[in-house]
């Protein structure tokens, strides 16, 4: 039986399925990429990010430059990771590696995090993704940011639901974390990383009370501070709480209500 959520909880559940839901009535396509191309785009990447709202290892980044045709990739229902389950995001991810003109991951880590803050590290991974393909991208299309990059860049919200480049970085990006994230579990096995993937799960929060955090936590984020007993008192980065408690992957809609995973 999963643990019972508290009505601060119940509520910020309730707020995350209704957006889980919103995004599943969005199409994804290759539309913005296409309008881009009239424009006289041709290398047109597409950036996300996966793991900013996790207690636990680095924040990493994907950029994926697709080709003209994508048809393939529409049609095997290519969209935003977090609506797609571990095999479909494998089986993903070798379809987009088959296809891709050009990709690139990078990641940030968490003494990183801590020293620069969740936001700057995020802009950081997705910039390091982009500097690190191996075609120069002629347009970005980025979920939600802008980059201190000479490109000309394209900032959609909700981009990961939306564009099919994006999605395809969000795959890309996810798949990377979670196996990282597997394998990481088998140096700290008390934690449960293999399970949530190092987000703020109740499971996570209590094996943080009862062990303390490892290096590889990121001590500025509240929770990871308030299970340390030797950190300073003040904290000096507070990532989104919504975004730390309620990210898609740990949640799930159960017939009597909402629940933990």
């Amino acid at each position: 039986m999963p643990p019972k959520a508290s009505p601060a909880q119940k509520k910020a559940i309730t707020k995350a399925t209704a957006k889980q839901r919103m995004l599943k009535q969005l199409i994804c396509s290759s539309a913005p990429e296409e309008a881009l191309r009239y424009h006289g785009y041709k290398q047109i990447a597409g950036v996300d990010e996966v793991g900013r709202g996790a207690l636990f290892g680095p924040v990493v980044a994907a950029a994926v430059i697709l080709p003209k045709t994508v048809n393939a990739l529409a049609k095997a229902g290519l969209k935003d990771s977090k609506q797609l389950t571990r095999e479909e995001r494998e089986s993903l991810d070798r379809r987009i590696r088959r296809v891709a003109v050009a990709i690139s991951i990078a990641e940030v880590d968490a003494e990183t995090i801590d020293r620069i803050n969740i936001y700057q590290a995020t802009r950081l991974a997705m910039l390091n993704a982009v500097l690190g393909l191996p075609i120069p991208p002629d347009h970005l299309i980025i979920d939600a940011m802008r980059l201190d990059h000479p490109c000309a860049q394209t900032k959609l919200f909700y981009g990961d639901a939306l564009c099919l480049s994006i999605a395809a970085a969000s795959v890309v990006a996810k798949v990377h974390r979670d196996a990282l994230m597997r394998d990481l579990d088998l140096t700290h096995p008390q934690y449960g990383l293999a399970s949530h993937k190092g987000y703020a799960t109740p499971e996570h929060r209590r094996a943080l009370t009862q062990h303390g955090p490892t290096p590889l936590h990121r001590q500025s984020f509240a929770p990871v501070r308030a299970s340390d007993p030797n950190a300073p008192a003040n904290i000096d980065e507070l990532p989104d709480m919504e975004e730390l408690l309620f990210e898609a992957e740990d949640l799930e809609v159960v017939e009597s209500g909402e629940a933990w995973l």
